[in-house]
């Protein structure tokens, strides 16, 4: 049997019906073989990082239980994108969907098609706050610091505010071998 592991992704979109991408992202993660949908957070509006003249963003952290390896938890991640339409053509520009595999379990992971931590996270508040209400304890590996204290070393300015919408978390599944 292939070890579980709890893995944290965030979930970005700041194009058409933002609020309807995430829970479709939250949903085809969790119908996924290998991957269950443990945990979301609440949704939060941010503006954008880097080209800043783009509609404001809707961001939430989900929480995963997988059995999946991280190269394949970022394919699912990729192929999620895909179906929803993101389209890269500008670095941090507008999208319909944003998947980022945060964490993986304890792991620090440097390929050069993926580096877990993810880069810049405990820079950013639409990562750290929604993570935070979901593993606020949890020490992130390479750095010093849990969640929380990163939290705690951001900026007072930073701008992200509890988005008045929720993401519904799909029906628990059953695998056929677990019952």
């Amino acid at each position: 049997m292939k070890r579980e592991v709890t893995a944290y992704i965030g979930l970005g979109s700041n194009l058409g019906d933002r609020l309807g991408y995430l829970q479709s992202a939250v949903d085809r993660l969790h119908e996924t073989a290998g991957i269950h949908v443990t945990r979301v957070s609440r949704v939060y509006e941010t503006a954008p990082v880097g080209v800043t003249e783009q509609p404001d963003f809707l961001n939430l952290v989900a929480e995963l239980r997988t059995t999946l390896s991280p190269e394949a938890i970022l394919d699912v991640l990729l192929s999620v994108e895909r179906s929803l339409h993101r389209v890269r053509l500008v670095r941090w520009g507008p999208r319909t969907i944003d998947l980022d595999l945060l964490l993986y379990g304890e792991e620090t992971i440097n390929l050069p098609s993926l580096t877990v931590p993810h880069p810049r996270m405990t820079e950013r508040a639409f990562v750290l706050v929604p993570l935070g209400e979901l593993a606020g304890n949890h020490r992130i590996p390479g750095t010093d610091a849990t969640v929380g204290e990163w939290i705690a070393r951001l900026p007072a300015e930073e701008g992200i505010r509890l988005y008045d919408g929720r993401i519904s978390l799909p029906e628990l599944k059953i695998e056929p071998d677990t019952v």
